[in-house]
């Protein structure tokens, strides 16, 4: 159980931050009111917080797949779980990868079962609004793409090193 401390504990802020900022949005705004705190009015319309709704995927898509997507994200934390063990330890971007991945998947996830919607509130431009839980998925794709260049840096040294090592002992 050691060993998914991290992941326990980086999912677990993600959902409990998603869960809670989606929970002001629902209860402060009305569905559809956009919100700026005072002295930041400059900001719209390139950004605000409102009270959105989404039952598909991201960008709106795939609007009545709501059941699926609910599976699908136990389906992946599941995977996740299983995997989470044979990560290497230095690859500390991997492992916050899959917690945020996790922590994303499940706090959607929850909206789906209770809600029958996933709650959107940051709304940035014209792009599509999103929540924490979208973001935390969309970073742990960027801290993996990092975990993987990581990876495959230290084993390009690795395998520099035996062969400079294996030039260096001569042949018997």
């Amino acid at each position: 159980m050691k060993r998914y401390g991290s992941l326990f504990l980086v999912s677990g802020l993600v959902v409990a931050l998603d869960q809670w900022t989606k929970y002001l949005a629902r209860t402060h705004l009305a569905f559809g009111q956009f919100w700026l705190p005072d002295g930041l009015q400059w900001l719209l319309p390139y950004a605000r917080l409102t009270n959105w709704f989404n039952r598909g995927s991201a960008f709106g898509m795939f609007q009545e797949g709501g059941p699926f997507f609910a599976a699908l994200a136990l389906v992946v934390s599941a995977l996740i779980i299983y995997y989470y063990p044979h990560i290497e330890e230095p690859d500390w971007a991997v492992r916050i990868a899959l917690g945020l991945q996790m922590g994303g998947a499940l706090g959607n996830m929850i909206d789906r079962l209770h809600l029958g919607h996933v709650v959107d509130f940051i709304s940035v431009g014209r792009f599509p609004v999103f929540n924490l839980a979208d973001s935390a998925i969309t970073l742990g794709v960027g801290f993996m793409l990092l975990g993987w260049y990581q990876q495959e840096k230290r084993l390009r040294a690795e395998r520099a090193a035996a062969a400079a090592s294996a030039e260096e002992t001569p042949d018997a």
